[in-house]
């Protein structure tokens, strides 16, 4: 059984640049550690944490990473827990804004 499924909003993590690979022009501090990546969306298949996978985001971008977290929330302020609700209204509103309907 998978820790989530297709569908589910979740957070991946992906390496962008290794050290190595990063510009001359940046701080020491800064050249010593990896570009990082962290992405909301939706799994597009079922997989288990920690496995490779792909979702798509709000804005329909696919990325691939390694899943770290199911059901992630916000952390700046509005909540303590993942409110399923506020990301439904969220696309409903979009849609709304581009003149589209509002399913």
């Amino acid at each position: 059984m998978s820790d989530a499924k297709k569908g589910d909003w979740v957070q991946i993590h992906q390496i962008v640049l290794k050290p190595e690979e990063r510009t001359g022009k940046l701080p020491e501090d800064t050249k010593k550690v990896p570009l990082e990546l962290w992405v909301k969306g939706f799994l597009n298949h079922d997989a288990n944490l920690y496995d490779e996978v792909e979702i798509t985001t709000l804005t329909g971008r696919i990325v691939k990473g390694e899943l770290v977290l199911i059901n992630p929330r916000y952390e700046y302020g509005f909540g303590d827990e993942y409110v399923p609700e506020l990301l439904k209204i969220g696309k409903q509103l979009r849609g709304i804004l581009k003149g589209g309907d509002n399913k």
